[in-house]
């Protein structure tokens, strides 16, 4: 009897937080655990920009670099040396491959030996959305999750970049869930940089 009435009460706690603080649970269970709702390799990667932000576009998607939220550090994107379109953030360098320019962008072909995916993924708990009114429609979201976009880009000597952006997806009742490609707040864009250096 008293396991029982302990799962209950602990059943109640967890409910009350999901509803009085749901985005916050809804990101913890986030870092866990996420939904994935496609992915695909990345065929080609394009570059548009001065070097510091811009847009980096994946297969025909644009995935901005100037929304993020890296603690102060900002990804840079050139060309080296050996003419290879290269991401530097925090003293370390990841290249996509040879450059192919056209247009004031940069275009990179994945090389055949890298494995390169994209991903799309979503929270597994969604919060609901009490407190928000739209005074100049009357038509707020009911529900709200986090959506992230991730790339994953493996070279054969071991480098490995990963890239992660988080944007706010709202769920109206009469369209169900809307795109997810625009920064909100508490959804800063550009979430996460990491690269791994080759193996030895």
């Amino acid at each position: 009897m008293r396991k029982v009435l302990i799962i209950l009460l602990l059943i109640v706690a967890l409910t009350a937080l999901w509803l009085w603080r749901g985005r916050d649970l809804s990101m913890l269970v986030d870092r866990f655990h996420l939904v994935e709702t496609s992915s695909r390799p990345i065929k080609a990667i394009v570059y548009e920009g001065n070097g510091t932000g811009g847009i980096l576009q994946v297969d025909g998607l644009d995935l901005r670099l100037n929304e993020l939220a890296l603690e102060g550090a900002q990804p840079n994107i050139g060309t080296t040396k050996d003419n290879q379109l290269a991401l530097s953030f925090r003293a370390k360098v990841f290249p996509f491959g040879p450059v192919q320019e056209a247009l004031g962008k940069l275009t990179v072909t994945t090389p055949s030996l890298d494995i390169a995916t994209f991903a799309t993924e979503h929270s597994a708990i969604p919060w609901r959305n009490f407190f928000e009114i739209n005074f100049m429609t009357g038509n707020s979201p009911r529900w709200k999750r986090n959506v992230y976009q991730r790339i994953t880009w493996k070279k054969p000597d071991g480098a490995r970049l990963e890239m992660i952006w988080r944007y706010e997806q709202y769920f109206y009742p009469r369209d169900g869930w809307t795109e997810a490609l625009m920064t909100r707040p508490g959804a800063p864009g550009l979430i996460r940089v990491e690269i791994s250096g080759a193996s030895r």
